[in-house]
C-alpha cells in the first residue's frame, strides 16, 4: 500500500495505524497521529484501517527553548 506519512511517499504492507506505527518505529503514547487531516485517538489506532493513498501526520513534542 502507498502512503504518505509526514510528507513522504511510503509504500508498506501495515493495515492499520498501529501496524504502520509500529513498522516506522515509532513508540510511545504521547504522538498525536492524524490521517487525511483527521485527528485518530491513540485508543483508536490498532483497528483504524489505512487505505492506498492516506496521508499520515505523525508528531511528538520537542523539548528546547
Amino acid at each position: 500500500m502507498k502512503l504518505t506519512v509526514n510528507g513522504e511517499a511510503h509504500e508498506v504492507a501495515a493495515a492499520t495505524l498501529a501496524e504502520l506505527l509500529a513498522a516506522l518505529d515509532y513508540e510511545g503514547d504521547w504522538l498525536a497521529t492524524a490521517v487525511n487531516s483527521d485527528l485518530v485517538h491513540k485508543a483508536n489506532r490498532a483497528e483504524f484501517q489505512l487505505s492506498d493513498g492516506d496521508r499520515i501526520e505523525i508528531l511528538s513534542p520537542m523539548q528546547g527553548g
